[in-house]
């Protein structure tokens, strides 16, 4: 099939390339518009118990309160022109479109815990209604309008609306400052590695090329579900990172075939049927991996999911289709622009670095083998305590305004307020309502508990049923709010816990930011087996198909996970433990990992794992079916590819790190962990861990029983050339 592709391409180049051009420039221009169909969030699961009090909330126009004010006042918030005033200011609140259930200091009958330890700021809270896009476009005519110096108060907005809209303005600018340093780097690093400009700009012109189309499709997919913005940033970046990881294997082999004596179009071909083979494979192997990520019901990791899917796939499209049309029309002049003078490709392989390397590993394997798999796991050790937690105002850079607001709540107030629960009942008797709020308030750590029978301290009624209690009836039903006493997040975790166990005389759902962190965590350790399993058996198939040997799947497999555990350890000792923060910009320790990290570098670093893995095992097995010689197949193909492997590596690498330009530490902990398990892959599992047990494997590295040895031979990618191509080995996609 590749082969008649690299025929059809070599007839009609400039046709395909003016197609990929108009594609690019249509999605370029679709990207315009992209982020207003994005939604910010998709961290909570709307089908967990806290996903579904939101949702009955929500249709009562009762939604938990999204938008805080602080209100200042100098002369104190009950002086009579501040109670005036605040007043004013809550009436006209509540009198906004798409704006309910306000809770105001001087509406509120002044309750304490809305007024600040000195007396000169309040509280106003409001439920912004609609979903996140609704939402960030309500905010954006609110916050210009009472921010700032009103009737001799000062106004500043903040809240989880203002969080998560704040989340996608500073993810859309992080991610334009990381494609404003990833390119230019890039092209330094590709300008090194073929030490020619020409050369270097092939595979950046096909990576931009993807990357555009990729956008557009994004704008397409938003068009008829629901998207995180965090999906722009795995296109962008990672479609740079993997258009130009493919574009160096083919470009690479292509010179490679150039060198060896054939002329261009035949040197396409070759290319076509070998490396282009590959890419196909690895993109495969990529997008089954990364379709782990569909089985967790959460909208943010599920859009990075479908972001790196589509990405995986388009940059494969790009590197068998526009990258030959290119090679086509350039022919000889991708020499151009010579830099560095050019190394011989072929020919005194075994006086190569990396065959070298190999040969010395593959004298040593026991005492090598050991050594790594010893630091591998002393650097995976921290990650026996990691502790999940879901990201709040503390990931965000200190001049975030919903940062400051929060920040101020918790010195100012009594900030357990934040961490409220809400626990929803859709169908109550109102005589069993009292009993059941004042059996919740005599729970350890419960502070106060609110519902339409009135206030419930330590058991007791506080205040009795009043105006501001009728809020709390939802049509035949009631919630409760359940206010901790204490503002620490371990205790309102346990909270949840606690009024989760208590009997109700009513079916009860417990809601809250607290109940989304519990579930969330949840939801991703009962799911996580699953996708372990699917990676599992996926990569088991595929590896089989590809080397046909029973072994090596399972080895890859152990190496991907030495490689993982490493990389997941260091992470909690930089991010959860706080080592080394002021290196990668600074950011606020929480002592805790936010939930979804270990998942989305799992897929993505796993992905990237096989993708490399697929490139050494294929040309490995390419040598050994040309060679017989086990211990020569590793040593010449890790010559023929370990060069072009470790650019790549470090050419993502480089793509990811700009990921440390954000200001959102989550999103700075995938900028560090994603080049960390790239380059341990590359380097100490390709360079040592793999010839080392390949060697202790001996031929059996190799071995299949009979039965699979028929299924490989019928079914299994090997290589042959296409018609009429002349070599000593032949080479055939099936």
């Amino acid at each position: 099939m590749l082969e008649k592709l690299s025929r059809l391409l070599l007839r009609h180049s400039r046709t395909v390339l003016v197609l990929a051009v108009l594609l690019a420039l249509a999605g370029g221009a679709a990207s315009v518009t992209l982020f207003d169909k994005l939604t910010a969030g998709g961290l909570a699961d709307a089908g967990a118990e806290s996903g579904r009090a939101a949702a009955v909330l929500d249709a009562a126009g009762q939604g938990p309160p999204n938008l805080t004010l602080v209100v200042s006042a100098p002369q104190g918030v009950d002086d009579a022109a501040a109670v005036r005033a605040g007043g004013a200011l809550s009436e006209r609140l509540a009198g906004e479109p798409d704006v309910g259930n306000v809770t105001s200091y001087w509406t509120a009958g002044r309750p304490p815990q809305l007024r600040s330890h000195d007396g000169t700021k309040a509280l106003v809270g409001a439920t912004v209604r609609g979903d996140e896009t609704t939402v960030n476009k309500v905010l954006a005519d609110l916050v210009p309008r009472y921010e700032g110096a009103h009737d001799g108060l000062d106004v500043r907005v903040g809240g989880s609306a203002m969080f998560w809209k704040e989340t996608t303005e500073i993810s859309q600018a992080d991610g334009a400052k990381g494609e404003a340093l990833a390119f230019p780097l890039t092209m330094i690093v590709l300008v090194v590695v073929f030490g020619a400009i020409v050369a270097a700009l092939v595979p950046l012109s096909v990576a931009f090329v993807s990357m555009l189309v990729g956008l557009g499709v994004l704008w397409l997919v938003a068009s008829v579900t629901d998207l995180s913005v965090f999906a722009v940033s795995v296109v962008t970046l990672l479609g740079l990172g993997l258009a130009i990881d493919y574009g160096l294997l083919m470009i690479n082999r292509y010179r490679e075939e150039l060198s060896g004596g054939r002329d261009a179009p035949d040197a396409i071909r070759r290319t076509m049927v070998t490396a282009g083979r590959t890419v196909v494979f690895s993109a495969v192997t990529i997008v089954l991996v990364l379709s782990g990520l569909v089985l967790i019901p959460l909208p943010a990791v599920r859009s990075m999911g479908y972001g790196a899917m589509i990405t995986a796939i388009l940059s494969a499209l790009g590197s068998i289709t526009v990258l030959p049309a290119l090679l086509a029309v350039l022919g000889p002049r991708i020499e151009r622009g010579r830099v560095f003078r050019r190394r011989a490709s072929v020919g005194g392989v075994d006086s190569g670095f990396w065959h070298r390397l190999a040969t010395f590993v593959m004298r040593r394997p026991l005492p090598v083998a050991t050594l790594v798999i010893a630091f591998l796991l002393l650097l995976g050790a921290p990650f026996l305590g990691i502790r999940l937690g879901m990201p709040d105002e503390r990931s965000m850079p200190e001049s975030s305004q919903a940062r400051q607001v929060t920040t101020l709540i918790r010195q100012n107030f009594d900030g357990a307020e934040l961490n409220t629960l809400q626990v929803v009942a859709t169908r109550a008797e109102f005589a069993s309502v009292g009993a059941y709020a004042s059996q919740l308030s005599e729970l350890p750590n419960v502070g106060r508990v609110d519902t339409v029978s009135g206030s419930y301290v330590d058991g007791a009624v506080a205040a009795p049923a009043g105006p501001t209690h009728q809020r709390f009836a939802i049509g035949d039903g009631v919630y409760l709010s359940v206010v901790p006493s204490t503002a620490d997040a371990d205790d309102a975790l346990h909270l949840v816990e606690a009024v989760r166990a208590v009997p109700a005389p009513f079916p009860v759902l417990v809601g809250g930011a607290a109940a989304v962190s519990v579930d969330t965590t949840d939801v991703l350790i009962d799911r996580l087996p699953w996708v372990l399993l699917l990676v599992a058996v996926t990569m088991v198939i595929l590896l089989f198909l590809l080397t046909g040997s029973v072994l090596l799947p399972f080895l890859a497999l152990l190496l991907s996970a030495l490689s993982l555990t490493a990389t997941f350890g260091a992470l909690v000792w930089i991010f959860q433990d706080g080592n080394l923060a002021g290196l990668f910009g600074g950011f606020t320790v929480t002592g805790t990992i936010a939930s979804t990290i270990p998942v989305m570098l799992f897929a993505l670093s796993y992905g990237l794992a096989m993708d490399y893995q697929v490139f050494m095992l294929s040309r490995i097995r390419e040598e050994y079916e040309r060679t017989g010689s086990g211990t020569t197949a590793v040593a010449v193909g890790l010559e023929r590819i370990g060069r072009m492997v470790t650019a790549a590596a470090l050419v993502i690498s480089i793509v990811f790190l700009a990921f440390t330009v954000s200001g959102i530490t989550y999103v700075k902990a995938y900028g560090i962990g994603l080049p960390l398990a790239v380059l341990i892959d590359a380097t100490l599992i390709r360079g040592a861990l793999l010839p080392a047990l390949m060697r202790l494997g001996g031929r059996a590295t190799w071995w299949a029983p009979a039965p699979l040895q028929r299924l490989h031979s019928r079914f299994g990618l090997r290589e042959t050339d296409p018609p009429g191509v002349p070599t000593a080995s032949a080479v055939s996609v099936r």
